[in-house]
């Protein structure tokens, strides 16, 4: 009996990571009926990562209603429970992602982090002893000052007085008090998964590389700057911290930077650390062939995204790597060499790029059917 492991990153605005491998099953059973299918969908810490890692563990989910990207609403987030609920799973963007609002309604001067706080608060309610926590598509660039502020920190300003924790805030921000953080924290240890090396500020920070694509206007990514720029003095000057120039403190509009000063997390690359969680070099072993997949293929690729990832360890056990692709794009030929062994672009004639995400679902079963039937030739 044949053995499929389907590893494939979501198809960004058509479909997730989960409803790919689902695609990519039913083509493959078309024409290898009796196989067996492993399914890993995977993420790199963004949105999607709590499913991703969820449905390769047989994990637990649980939910917690907590404050959104703003404080006037609430919104039901979403955190899993793994490796015998030894382990919890938090993804930011179910409390403050950028997806929960819409795009005319997107102010990081005003969102927060809050939320993301309660659901850790939530977590500690438990005996988990690591919590792994993905942070990749927010709505904020707040510093993680409301996740903080959730956990029991006090961020002050020039009078003494409690700031509410956003973007706009920052700025303000003369003295940070921890007399008040949930003490079963520190024995907590804090994993950070991200892919995003970005610092706190200047010119590869989170408010100017960020804070366009989340709703600033030139003036506001200023304002964002300076206000994380003194946001990094204060805790230097108050907890002894240096962030500002951390890779990865500029990731999720600087929810890295309190991540790792207040709660001392660890950063380490998405990927790496999903596929630990989920056993995907373990399942690569018994594989007969491997798919994988993304919404765009090119040199980008080989930069540690998820194809990249699964056929580095892929190459270690001599397994053929297939990847399908919403678009592939150019100098893709050093992937060859990085252990994948074929490409393939899912794109079904001449399709515009609202027709390609729409059919996304049926263009990936008829690839994955006709690479299987290719397979099928070669035995």
């Amino acid at each position: 009996m044949e053995k499929f492991l389907l590893v494939p990153d979501s198809f960004k605005e058509s479909m997730t990571a989960k409803e790919v491998c689902d695609s990519m099953a039913n083509g493959i059973r078309k024409v290898f009926k009796d196989a067996e299918i492993m399914k890993v969908p995977m993420s790199d810490g963004g949105e999607g990562m709590l499913d991703s890692i969820l449905t390769a563990t047989d994990g637990i989910k649980k939910s917690v209603m907590v404050t959104g990207p703003f404080f006037n609403k609430k919104v039901e987030a979403m955190y899993g429970m793994i490796n015998n609920q030894s382990v919890a799973v938090v993804e930011m963007a179910q409390a403050s992602g950028l997806e929960l609002i819409e795009k005319s309604e997107r102010n990081p001067l005003k969102s927060t982090t809050y939320g993301v706080g309660e659901i850790i608060k939530k977590v500690l309610d438990t005996d988990v002893k690591e919590i792994v926590i993905g942070i990749g598509g927010s709505a904020t660039i707040d510093g993680g000052i409301g996740m903080a502020a959730a956990l029991g920190a006090k961020f002050l300003d020039e009078s003494g007085q409690e700031l509410e924790p956003s973007g706009e805030n920052l700025i303000k921000i003369k003295k940070i008090s921890l007399a008040g953080l949930d003490k079963r924290i520190q024995d907590k240890k804090i994993i950070i998964v991200s892919d995003v090396t970005n610092t706190l500020v200047g010119e590869n920070g989170a408010a100017k590389v960020f804070g366009p694509q989340k709703g600033a206007s030139d003036e506001e990514v200023e304002l964002l700057d300076n206000g994380l720029r003194n946001y990094a003095d204060v805790m230097l000057k108050d907890l002894g911290k240096d962030i500002s120039n951390v890779p990865g403190s500029g990731a999720a509009g600087g929810l890295g930077a309190s991540l790792i000063g207040i709660l001392n997390g660890k950063i380490t690359v998405g990927f790496d650390k999903i596929s630990e969680l989920v056993g995907l070099e373990g399942k690569v072993i018994k594989a007969d062939y491997i798919f994988t997949g993304e919404g765009k293929t090119d040199f980008q690729t080989h930069y540690g995204k998820v194809p990249y990832g699964v056929a580095k360890i892929a190459k270690k056990h001599n397994k053929k790597v297939i990847v399908e692709s919403g678009c592939v794009g150019k100098n893709i030929d050093a992937l060859y060499d990085d252990g994948i062994s074929a490409i393939f672009c899912i794109q079904n004639g001449l399709e515009n790029q609202s027709e390609m995400l729409k059919n996304a679902k049926d263009n990936i079963e008829k690839t994955s059917e006709n690479v299987a039937r290719l397979l099928k030739i070669s035995l």
